[in-house]
Protein backbone atom coordinates (compact mmCIF):
# COMPACT_ATOMS: atom_id res chain seq x y z
CA UNK A 1 0.00 0.00 0.00
CA UNK A 2 1.39 3.38 -0.96
CA UNK A 3 0.26 4.52 2.44
CA UNK A 4 -1.62 4.11 5.81
CA UNK A 5 -5.04 5.32 6.06
CA UNK A 6 -4.13 6.94 9.23
CA UNK A 7 -1.34 9.58 7.42
CA UNK A 8 -4.87 10.90 6.39
CA UNK A 9 -6.15 11.45 9.54
CA UNK A 10 -5.04 15.18 9.54
CA UNK A 11 -4.32 16.12 6.01
CA UNK A 12 -2.64 19.46 6.02
CA UNK A 13 -3.00 21.94 2.48
CA UNK A 14 -0.64 24.54 2.36
CA UNK A 15 -2.41 28.63 2.14
CA UNK A 16 -0.32 30.66 -0.51
CA UNK A 17 -1.93 33.69 0.97
CA UNK A 18 -0.85 33.84 4.78
CA UNK A 19 2.70 32.09 4.11
CA UNK A 20 5.48 32.78 2.53
CA UNK A 21 7.73 29.77 0.77
CA UNK A 22 10.88 31.03 2.39
CA UNK A 23 8.98 29.96 5.46
CA UNK A 24 8.55 26.37 4.13
CA UNK A 25 11.12 24.86 7.41
CA UNK A 26 9.53 27.23 10.15
CA UNK A 27 5.99 26.51 9.17
CA UNK A 28 6.18 23.13 8.74
CA UNK A 29 8.35 21.43 11.57
CA UNK A 30 5.65 21.62 14.32
CA UNK A 31 3.29 20.48 12.08
CA UNK A 32 5.26 17.00 11.42
CA UNK A 33 6.10 17.03 15.03
CA UNK A 34 2.79 17.03 15.67
CA UNK A 35 1.98 13.67 13.92
CA UNK A 36 0.89 15.06 10.91
CA UNK A 37 2.26 12.86 8.12
CA UNK A 38 1.02 14.33 4.44
CA UNK A 39 0.78 17.68 2.64
CA UNK A 40 -0.76 18.46 -0.18
CA UNK A 41 0.63 21.53 -2.01
CA UNK A 42 -1.75 24.14 -3.35
CA UNK A 43 -0.64 26.92 -4.99
CA UNK A 44 -2.94 28.02 -7.60
CA UNK A 45 -1.17 31.40 -8.66
CA UNK A 46 2.17 30.82 -8.97
CA UNK A 47 4.62 30.26 -12.39
CA UNK A 48 5.29 26.65 -13.24
CA UNK A 49 8.64 26.81 -12.23
CA UNK A 50 7.15 28.39 -8.73
CA UNK A 51 5.82 25.69 -8.25
CA UNK A 52 7.98 22.93 -8.94
CA UNK A 53 10.45 24.74 -6.75
CA UNK A 54 8.07 24.80 -3.95
CA UNK A 55 7.46 21.10 -4.80
CA UNK A 56 11.25 20.05 -4.55
CA UNK A 57 11.84 22.12 -1.24
CA UNK A 58 8.65 20.37 0.34
CA UNK A 59 9.58 16.97 -0.88
CA UNK A 60 12.84 17.40 1.09
CA UNK A 61 10.79 18.45 3.92
CA UNK A 62 8.05 15.91 4.22
CA UNK A 63 10.62 12.89 3.94
CA UNK A 64 12.77 13.82 6.55
CA UNK A 65 10.07 13.72 8.78
CA UNK A 66 8.69 10.28 7.24
CA UNK A 67 5.70 12.50 5.74
CA UNK A 68 4.10 12.25 2.27
CA UNK A 69 3.87 15.17 -0.66
CA UNK A 70 0.76 15.90 -2.73
CA UNK A 71 0.73 18.43 -5.52
CA UNK A 72 -2.52 19.75 -6.65
CA UNK A 73 -3.67 19.86 -9.69
CA UNK A 74 -0.55 18.35 -11.88
CA UNK A 75 0.24 15.39 -12.69
CA UNK A 76 3.78 16.18 -14.31
CA UNK A 77 4.61 17.90 -11.61
CA UNK A 78 4.41 14.99 -9.50
CA UNK A 79 6.79 13.26 -11.56
CA UNK A 80 9.35 16.48 -12.11
CA UNK A 81 9.43 16.90 -8.61
CA UNK A 82 9.66 13.91 -7.17
CA UNK A 83 6.82 14.16 -5.08
CA UNK A 84 4.42 11.12 -3.25
CA UNK A 85 1.22 11.91 -5.30
CA UNK A 86 -1.30 14.27 -7.03
CA UNK A 87 -4.84 15.57 -5.84
CA UNK A 88 -7.37 16.05 -8.86
CA UNK A 89 -10.49 18.41 -8.56
CA UNK A 90 -13.40 17.88 -11.07
CA UNK A 91 -11.78 19.89 -13.41
CA UNK A 92 -7.96 18.55 -13.80
CA UNK A 93 -6.05 15.73 -15.32
CA UNK A 94 -8.97 12.69 -15.44
CA UNK A 95 -7.79 10.44 -12.82
CA UNK A 96 -7.59 7.39 -15.33
CA UNK A 97 -5.29 9.70 -17.13
CA UNK A 98 -3.07 10.63 -14.12
CA UNK A 99 -2.88 6.40 -13.22
CA UNK A 100 -1.68 5.98 -16.75
CA UNK A 101 1.14 8.36 -16.76
CA UNK A 102 2.07 7.83 -13.01
CA UNK A 103 1.63 3.69 -12.52
CA UNK A 104 0.51 2.42 -9.67
CA UNK A 105 3.13 3.67 -7.40
CA UNK A 106 2.35 7.06 -6.91
CA UNK A 107 -0.94 8.61 -4.83
CA UNK A 108 -3.22 9.78 -6.79
CA UNK A 109 -6.32 11.96 -4.57
CA UNK A 110 -9.84 12.62 -6.13
CA UNK A 111 -11.98 15.82 -5.18
CA UNK A 112 -15.03 14.77 -4.89
CA UNK A 113 -19.08 16.49 -4.05
CA UNK A 114 -21.54 13.77 -4.36
CA UNK A 115 -21.45 10.02 -4.33
CA UNK A 116 -21.65 9.69 -8.00
CA UNK A 117 -18.23 11.96 -8.39
CA UNK A 118 -16.49 9.29 -5.52
CA UNK A 119 -17.62 6.12 -6.93
CA UNK A 120 -16.55 7.17 -10.26
CA UNK A 121 -12.84 8.23 -8.38
CA UNK A 122 -12.41 4.99 -7.18
CA UNK A 123 -13.28 3.09 -10.38
CA UNK A 124 -11.12 5.80 -12.35
CA UNK A 125 -7.91 4.51 -9.97
CA UNK A 126 -7.73 6.99 -7.34
CA UNK A 127 -6.42 6.05 -3.67
CA UNK A 128 -8.70 8.71 -1.89
CA UNK A 129 -11.42 11.05 -1.90
CA UNK A 130 -11.76 14.73 -0.43
CA UNK A 131 -15.34 14.93 -0.07
CA UNK A 132 -16.84 19.03 0.91
CA UNK A 133 -17.45 21.01 1.60
CA UNK A 134 -18.62 20.10 5.40
CA UNK A 135 -19.04 23.42 6.54
CA UNK A 136 -18.37 25.86 3.70
CA UNK A 137 -14.78 26.77 3.34
CA UNK A 138 -12.75 29.85 3.57
CA UNK A 139 -10.75 29.08 0.02
CA UNK A 140 -13.51 27.90 -2.28
CA UNK A 141 -16.35 30.25 -1.37
CA UNK A 142 -18.50 28.81 -3.50
CA UNK A 143 -18.61 25.26 -1.77
CA UNK A 144 -21.75 23.91 -1.17
CA UNK A 145 -21.97 21.97 2.33
CA UNK A 146 -22.47 18.56 2.56
CA UNK A 147 -25.02 16.57 5.20
CA UNK A 148 -23.84 13.99 7.86
CA UNK A 149 -26.40 11.81 6.08
CA UNK A 150 -24.42 12.30 2.71
CA UNK A 151 -21.06 11.62 4.31
CA UNK A 152 -22.04 8.47 5.89
CA UNK A 153 -23.69 7.02 2.14
CA UNK A 154 -20.35 7.93 0.52
CA UNK A 155 -18.45 5.77 3.31
CA UNK A 156 -20.55 2.69 2.94
CA UNK A 157 -20.58 3.00 -0.21
CA UNK A 158 -16.44 3.07 -1.40
CA UNK A 159 -13.52 0.90 -0.45
CA UNK A 160 -10.86 3.88 -1.02
CA UNK A 161 -10.31 6.18 2.44
CA UNK A 162 -12.62 9.05 2.51
CA UNK A 163 -11.31 12.79 4.06
CA UNK A 164 -14.13 15.52 4.80
CA UNK A 165 -12.99 19.00 3.47
CA UNK A 166 -14.31 22.36 3.79
CA UNK A 167 -14.22 25.28 6.95
CA UNK A 168 -13.38 22.40 9.24
CA UNK A 169 -11.44 23.28 12.52
CA UNK A 170 -10.92 21.99 16.07
CA UNK A 171 -14.48 23.93 17.17
CA UNK A 172 -16.43 21.78 14.39
CA UNK A 173 -14.74 18.60 13.80
CA UNK A 174 -16.68 16.70 16.13
CA UNK A 175 -19.60 16.99 14.35
CA UNK A 176 -17.98 14.94 12.35
CA UNK A 177 -18.28 11.74 14.27
CA UNK A 178 -20.43 8.98 12.65
CA UNK A 179 -19.67 10.39 8.98
CA UNK A 180 -17.42 7.46 8.29
CA UNK A 181 -14.18 9.76 7.39
CA UNK A 182 -11.31 8.80 7.67
CA UNK A 183 -9.79 12.03 8.71
CA UNK A 184 -9.79 15.72 7.58
CA UNK A 185 -8.13 18.46 5.45
CA UNK A 186 -7.42 21.63 6.67
CA UNK A 187 -5.68 24.75 5.23
CA UNK A 188 -7.12 27.92 7.55
CA UNK A 189 -7.76 25.72 10.88
CA UNK A 190 -3.95 25.36 10.46
CA UNK A 191 -2.18 27.87 8.55
CA UNK A 192 -4.63 30.87 9.87
CA UNK A 193 -3.15 30.19 13.64
CA UNK A 194 -1.42 31.80 15.39
CA UNK A 195 0.39 28.88 17.12
CA UNK A 196 0.14 26.37 14.59
CA UNK A 197 1.46 23.38 17.06
CA UNK A 198 -1.07 23.78 19.38
CA UNK A 199 -3.44 24.15 16.22
CA UNK A 200 -1.99 20.53 15.19
CA UNK A 201 -1.66 18.80 18.42
CA UNK A 202 -5.46 19.58 19.13
CA UNK A 203 -6.54 18.41 15.57
CA UNK A 204 -4.85 15.32 15.25
CA UNK A 205 -6.16 14.52 19.21
CA UNK A 206 -9.50 14.82 17.79
CA UNK A 207 -8.64 12.68 14.41
CA UNK A 208 -7.79 10.25 16.48
CA UNK A 209 -10.40 10.06 18.87
CA UNK A 210 -12.76 10.36 15.83
CA UNK A 211 -11.59 8.51 12.99
CA UNK A 212 -8.64 6.60 14.80
CA UNK A 213 -9.01 2.83 14.17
Amino acid sequence: MKFDKRDLLVYAITDEKRRSNKEWEKLLTPIFESGIRILQLRQKHASHEEFVSSARELVEICHRFGAKLIVNDDAGTCIEAGADGVHLGQDDMPIAEARKLLGDEYIIGATAHNLDEAEKAEADGADYVGVGAAFGSNSKLDARPIELADYRKISDKITIPMVAIGGINPENIDLLSGSGADGVAVISALFANDDIREAADVLMAKSRSLFGN
